[in-house]
């Protein structure tokens, strides 16, 4: 099938790689524009432009895709299925109404939950046990589109956002692998969203990051997991605020306040919160690297 794919992180690589190793004609990839980074500021390539490269498949990284532009590269380039995942632009409607077979997107949840840009990291926040991926028909609406399938997986009790991307990816390019197929044979079953049951995930912010000692520890686990890669919980610690990447939750009655740090040693320290304690494990400092919670008290005794 001739196929035009627009997505950008490392989260749309494997299901691109699966299109070619499945032996799709892909006319062109649209990705976002290259941006600076590290000290250098040095211009950098987005992951799925960077295996399109290497297939030396066209790649096209508009503006906007608002302006006729875009619309007019492809149809030029001519595809039957245009494929989005994780691209970070809205298509409009000029766009969706050109490919013969549609325009479909893979998501990173179990629609109608999870709308928007930061599906994964915000079911680990909110303590999901189960999420998955959905494939859809995309719509004017963001995600609202019909549904043509769903894989799902389980949450570990410690996966963290950063985990599950990179299972969730995996997963992402099995279903659009046989979303492709069904579509070639013209089986799809379209299902419509039951639109009163949808949330919503939109971006992070980094004032998510300091930790609330007067939640409850599942809760507290939860916003660490959930917000690794970024923007990485906080918490003070003698006056410096540093950034938290692991913890152990804790239910059990105590006296104290929270926010109080009960007990240090090997294992880290235990942090006094609403309903418990919380052992934080690992930590990383200004400037410094990650490391366990034990080495950096030995160099930061508690006050």
């Amino acid at each position: 099938m001739r196929i035009i794919f627009m997505g950008t992180p490392e989260f749309a690589v494997a299901p691109l790689k699966r299109l070619y190793d499945d032996g799709h004609d892909i006319a062109g990839v649209f990705t976002q524009a290259d941006k600076p980074k590290n000290r250098g500021m040095k211009l950098s390539s987005s992951p799925v432009k960077e295996l399109a490269l290497t297939y030396e498949t066209p790649v096209y990284q508009p503006s906007t895709l608002k302006d006729g532009a875009a619309a007019e590269i492809i149809r030029v380039l001519g595809c039957e299925l245009l494929v989005v995942v994780a691209y970070g632009k809205i298509l409009p409607k000029e766009i969706l109404v050109i490919p013969p077979l549609g325009c479909i997107n893979i998501h990173g949840s179990i629609l109608p939950k999870y709308r928007g840009a930061s599906p994964i990291q915000h079911a680990v926040l909110s303590g999901e046990k189960e999420t998955g991926v959905t494939a859809q028909f995309i719509s004017e609406e963001m995600d609202a589109g019909d549904i043509i399938g769903i894989k799902k997986i389980s949450v570990e009790d410690n996966e963290t956002s950063a985990d599950l991307f990179i299972r969730l990816s995996d997963l992402s390019a099995e279903l659009l692998s046989e979303t492709v197929k069904e579509l070639e044979q013209g089986i799809v079953v379209r299902k419509q969203q039951n639109h009163s049951n949808a949330t919503y995930a939109p971006l992070l912010k980094k004032d998510m990051s300091p930790i609330d000692w007067t939640k409850n520890a599942h809760f507290i686990k939860c916003q660490v997991r959930g917000l690794i890669p970024w923007p990485v919980a906080t918490m003070d610690f003698n006056g410096t605020t540093i950034k938290v990447f692991s913890v152990e939750a804790n239910t059990k009655d105590i006296d104290a306040s929270p926010g109080s740090i009960l007990s240090y040693g090997k294992e880290g320290f235990e942090v006094a919160c609403a309903d418990g304690t919380v052992l934080v494990k690992e930590v990383q400092p200004p400037n410094g690297k990650r490391m366990t919670a034990a080495d950096y008290i030995r160099g930061n005794p508690i006050k």
